[in-house]
């Protein structure tokens, strides 16, 4: 197994990609923080996972624009299980709106869930890095680190961001054996992707179906959303490979919707 008895905390993980992250994690053999708003949710989800094996869950109340909730929820798993080795960046959300008619509240809610919370999961989980010698952090971004789509100031420069705090990451955490690397997936079908489909048919003034494969998957080689299931096995190639070789590096997974 190639995580056994790693200690890891993804956030976001009740469902959608975090969870199909934490469920191949503990599959691995890692022992998953469950990090998520709905305590609930997390909750069912780490009893499933566990029921699963052979890794184990917890569920980890956390609010990751909260520092004072993230600082307590990190310090909560590595109290109980004596540190951190893992740190995957899920949690996120999507609005979208013409520039010109983006809500200011909005804007800065977005970037404050994506950007903030990841600064403040990554300035949690270091100093337990440090001390065992090494680790991994993995940021949820997207093919939007990378590339820009109508109605998506917010969330394009949220993900452009990430790619900047893991370089940073990667440069400072190089000395204590800790890499930074992002995921960059296309359009994966989760309740986040569905809930645009009708926001961005009315804004765009087309259908439902054209915004699936003209706007989502127009671009890419076989007109296939990413799945979670292929997010999570990359996920696992940057917690598993142990060396500086991989760091500061971004790796698009998008069926050919981006190849520059």
């Amino acid at each position: 197994m190639k995580l056994k008895d790693k200690i890891a905390i993804v956030t976001g993980a009740a469902q959608g990609i975090g969870e199909a992250v934490a469920r191949r994690f503990i599959a691995e053999g890692a022992w998953v923080a469950i990090a998520d708003l709905n305590l609930k949710e997390a909750s069912a989800t780490a009893e499933t996972l566990t029921a699963v094996g052979p890794g184990k869950a917890m569920a980890v109340a956390m609010n990751v624009t909260d520092e004072a909730q993230v600082n307590q929820g990190v310090a909560q798993v590595a109290a109980v299980w004596g540190g951190v080795d893992i740190l995957v960046s899920n949690a996120g959300i999507q609005i979208v709106h013409r520039i010109e008619e983006f809500p200011f509240n909005e804007w800065k809610r977005l970037l404050s869930i994506h950007l903030d919370g990841a600064f403040l999961t990554t300035k949690a989980v270091l100093p337990h890095m440090y001390k065992k010698g090494g680790g991994a952090v993995i940021y949820m971004g997207s093919v939007h680190s990378k590339e820009a789509s109508p109605l998506k100031s917010a969330y394009v420069t949220a993900k452009h961001g990430l790619l900047g705090l893991a370089r940073v990451v990667a440069k400072e955490g190089a000395a204590h054996g800790v890499r930074a690397n992002v995921i960059c997936p296309g359009f994966v079908r989760t309740p986040l992707v569905d809930k645009q489909i009708p926001e961005q048919a009315k804004e765009l003034c087309i259908s439902e179906d054209d915004v699936v494969k003209k706007i989502m998957l127009g671009e890419t080689v076989d007109g296939e959303f990413t799945t979670v299931e292929e997010v999570a096995e990359v996920a696992l190639l940057f917690a598993g490979l142990e060396a500086n070789a991989l760091t500061g590096q971004a790796m698009v997974l998008s069926h050919g919707w981006y190849m520059k």
